[in-house]
């Protein structure tokens, strides 16, 4: 998924060997996302991980919009 238009993702090549991250943090995106899809909620993630719950809203919510124009590629 691409990232770049996210205003709260940064990608740094010294910060998780690039992976797109929540922006102040170590914590990549594609773990957020991939919890949720895994059937944990967001209330839970922004917990186990010590992120705010806006934050993780937000990056599942982009994600979401962004993964149906995707596949409509």
């Amino acid at each position: 998924m691409d990232w770049s238009n996210c205003t709260i993702v940064e990608t740094k090549h010294d910060v998780q060997r690039g992976r797109p991250v929540l922006k102040g943090t170590r914590m990549p995106v594609d773990d957020i996302v991939d919890n949720w899809e895994a059937g944990i909620d967001a209330p839970d993630i922004a917990e186990f991980f010590e992120l705010r719950l806006g934050d993780v809203t937000a990056i599942l919510k982009y994600a979401s919009s962004h993964a149906h124009a995707q596949s409509s590629v």
